[in-house]
Formats: C-alpha cells, sequence, structure tokens
C-alpha cells in the first residue's frame, strides 16, 4: 500500500525529517535526483525543457536539470520567477546552465518537466501562465508533472485552474490526495512515488490487492461464509448482486424473494423466508433493486449480522444514527451520499471520514474515485478504475463483492478495501465493452490474479 498525505501532513512529515538532522537541501538533492531518474527511465535522453516556479517545487526542477545533464541530456530551463525559498535558491546556485525567463518567447522541447508549484499552490495560476504551460505541454512529446501538474488542489483534487493531461508525475515520500482524486487524478498520467527518506503512516493509503483468508481444507459452505440477501421489486439488480457474491467465494448465497428470481446461478438458494436472524448468516445485503420497499431496510436492521447496505436501502435509511450498532458497511453514489448526510461538507475525503464517525459504519463512497473509509479514521483511495464501470448494474456487482468479502471473514474496513480492488480489476479484465453481466463473470479471473 502506498501511503498518503495531505499537503499540511506532508510538511509535518518533512518538518520531522528535518528534526531529525536531515537538511532541507538533502530532502531537495533526493527529490530533484528522483525526478530526473524517473524521467529519463521514463522518456529516454529526450531533450528537456524544464519550467521552475519560486518555491521548493522549483527547486526540485533545478536539482532534476543538474542529474539529466549529468546524463548527458540537453537540458533547458525556463524560470517563471526568481526562487525565494533558501533551499529553492540553494539548488538554483548547483544548476551552472542558462535560465531563460518564462515567457511567450519559450520554446517548448520533447520533454517537458513542470515544476512550477506543488502541493502548497492554493490558488490558480494566472492566465497567461497556464496558457504557456498549455501549450508547452502540447508541444512536448512527453510531459513530466513534479509532485503534481501545477492548477491542482494537493487535498481535494480540484483544478485551481485548468488542467492538462500529464504523461507521469513523480510525487515524493507520499501520493497525495489529488492523485486520486478526480479530476485532478485523470490528469497525471502514471504516478510514480519516490523515496526521500520521509516516514508516511498507512492511516490514508493507495488500496492495494487484498489478502484474502485461505481456504479451510476442513471448512464447509457455512464456515466459508453465508451471504443472505433480501429482494425488492427489480429482480435483476439483486441477481447480479447474488451472482458477484457467489463468484467472489461465498460458500452459501441465498435470495429471499416472493417471487423466484430467472437469471440466478443455480447454485443461489432462493427462499421465500427472511430468515435474517439466521446465526450462520456471514453478511446480510440489503438495498439492490429494493425500490419502494422501505419495510426492507427495517427488517434488515434487525439482524444481528454484519450487513451491507446499497442503493434503494440508502435512501430509505432516512437517519444516519440508526447505523449505530449495526456492523454496517454503506455504499453511496454521491446523490445518495448527500441525501443522506446533506450537512456534511469538504472535500471528499473529509466528507467520507465524517460521515464514517457519524454513522460508526464503514463508507463505500463510490464514484470515479471511491474511496473507502472507517470510523477510526482509516481512508483508502481506490486506484484509477476503467471509465466504463459508469454502467447500470456494476454497483449491485460491487455491492455482492463486498458482502461476499464480509461473509468470508474480514474486517468491515479490509472488506470494503478488497470488494473495491477486485471490482476495478475485474472491469479491467471484461473491457471496454462489458456490461455488468461480464463484470460478474470476471470476478474470478480477478481473484486468480492476487496468486
Amino acid at each position: 500500500m502506498r501511503p498518503i498525505l495531505t499537503a499540511a501532513a506532508m510538511r509535518a512529515a518533512e518538518q520531522a525529517a528535518i528534526d531529525d538532522g536531515t537538511s532541507v537541501e538533502t530532502l531537495m538533492e533526493r527529490a530533484g535526483a528522483a525526478l530526473a531518474e524517473a524521467a529519463y527511465r521514463f522518456a529516454g535522453p529526450k531533450s528537456a525543457l524544464i519550467l521552475c516556479g519560486p518555491g521548493n517545487n522549483g527547486g526540485d526542477g533545478y536539482v532534476a536539470a543538474r542529474h539529466l545533464q549529468g546524463r548527458g541530456v540537453v537540458v533547458r530551463v525556463a524560470a517563471l520567477a526568481d526562487p525565494k525559498t533558501a533551499a529553492a535558491i540553494w539548488a538554483r546556485s548547483q544548476w551552472d546552465g542558462e535560465v531563460e525567463t518564462l515567457s511567450q518567447d519559450t520554446k517548448s522541447a520533447s520533454l517537458l518537466i513542470d515544476a512550477l508549484f506543488g502541493t502548497g499552490l492554493k490558488r490558480g495560476l494566472d492566465d497567461t501562465v497556464s496558457l504557456l504551460l498549455s501549450e508547452l505541454v502540447h508541444e512536448a512529446a512527453v510531459a513530466v508533472a513534479c509532485d503534481l501538474p501545477s492548477g491542482a488542489d494537493a487535498d481535494s483534487g480540484v483544478q485551481l485552474s485548468a488542467l492538462h493531461a500529464f504523461d507521469l508525475t513523480v510525487t515524493f515520500g507520499a501520493l497525495k490526495p489529488a492523485h486520486l482524486l478526480h479530476p485532478a487524478m485523470h490528469k497525471c498520467g502514471r504516478v510514480v512515488l519516490a523515496d526521500i527518506g520521509i516516514a508516511a503512516d498507512l492511516d490514508w493509503h493507495e488500496i492495494a490487492a487484498p489478502q484474502l483468508p485461505l481456504l479451510d481444507p476442513g471448512g464447509h459452505k457455512y464456515s466459508r461464509g453465508l451471504v443472505h440477501m433480501l429482494a425488492g421489486k427489480m429482480p435483476g439488480a439483486i441477481a447480479l448482486a447474488a451472482t458477484a457474491a457467489a463468484r467472489a467465494g461465498a460458500g452459501y448465497v441465498r435470495v429471499s424473494t416472493s417471487h423466484p428470481i430467472n437469471g440466478l446461478p443455480a447454485a443461489v438458494v432462493q427462499v421465500d423466508t427472511a430468515e435474517v436472524n439466521d446465526p450462520r448468516i456471514g453478511c446480510l445485503l440489503v438495498g439492490p433493486g429494493m425500490g419502494e420497499i422501505p419495510q426492507l431496510i427495517t427488517l434488515a436492521l434487525t439482524s444481528q449480522a454484519p450487513k451491507v447496505i446499497d442503493a434503494d436501502a440508502i435512501t430509505h435509511l432516512g437517519d444516519p444514527e440508526r447505523l449505530r450498532g449495526q456492523d454496517a458497511i454503506l455504499t453511496p453514489h454521491e446523490g445518495e451520499f448527500t441525501s443522506l448526510f446533506p450537512e456534511i461538507t469538504g472535500s471528499k475525503a473529509e466528507r467520507a471520514l465524517e460521515a464514517a464517525g457519524l454513522g460508526g459504519a464503514v463508507i463505500v463512497f463510490k464514484g470515479p474515485d471511491t474511496l473507502v473509509a472507517s470510523p477510526d479514521g482509516r481512508l483508502g483511495f481506490a486506484p484509477p478504475a476503467p471509465a466504463w464501470l459508469a454502467s447500470a448494474g456494476t454497483g449491485d456487482v460491487l455491492a455482492g463483492m463486498i458482502a461476499a468479502m464480509r461473509a468470508r471473514g474480514l474486517a468491515p474496513f479490509e472488506a470494503g478495501c478488497a470488494g473495491v480492488w477486485l471490482h476495478g480489476r475485474a472491469a479491467e479484465l471484461a473491457g471496454p465493452q462489458m456490461i455488468a453481466d461480464d463484470l460478474a463473470a470476471a470476478i474470478p479471473q480477478a481473484l486468480a490474479s492476487l496468486s
């Protein structure tokens, strides 16, 4: 798992390293050298133009220029302004080449490195600078961002000014939230994390491939996990969720329904009783295809089993306080989240964590930048997922997968993270023309990729 730090947390981590005896210049030297190394490996010995801002991001750029030049690369440096921090002034003094003034006369190069502004940016670029950067990026064969594309807010991923698509982003010490939050995440290209000797905890992290519990050779279908689902008005949704749960490794999938559902795998059992207090249930799922039957969520909340609450069940929940003591995982998209937590504001990360604390439940906040938030403060950021997941039924598949992970014995936060990672992997395998049925069918391949 790759750690994630906000701008403030990153400054604190850097200060801790400095307090332990590592100088700012040493940290900058490591960052600039890593930037040069990653850019060289990615682009090869292309002629380079490095754009340097006045702060420490620009200082990283001056160091990178020196290291690329040392590899025999033809390097030009164009500065937006003179360096203003002590470390950046030092880095500029170590560069023995010319420094152009960044202007409309600046010509691009095969390799463009943007070291204008990093995590400290809190306002948009001047229009002239933004347009100039856009033109230089467009003219380059390869564009690399130092830490973040200039114009992105590090903590929220918001565009403070127009963001330009880069091929590679090299960041240092830890990822920043913007690397995995929309819309900035879609402008970063490949994101490389360089170790510069800064300690970062994993309370916030990029979700990695899960470690699933080994199957017990002496186990049986109930010990592998019984997922019980409450069907509503739309049988197709619950059929997708049940299929996904079965393919994700639940030992037994059972659906409560008063009307037989066509298209379910033969292994999925249909019953006409609720049975929500069966002590063998490893996870209860309510919401997919529920429709206007609010009594289903009321029934689900009478169960002592761990539960996944999805789709219409979130809408009909009403008060987040009803989640207290429920051992629940909620899977809202933006509209459902806003309906249930209308008073919560801030970045997506802040909103997810506040909601998790308010309801005492794990929140899988879906979208192009899915987050998994735990009441204890942990936050998982999903890796970039294929855009073709935005189609009908894929959320039902995710709900079934998470329910299976929970029934198999993973703790709530880990079950949410595992389901999200496997969901994205299955989508990659299913391909861009997939429908939700194809996504569910690709789950075994996604699981096989873990071994």
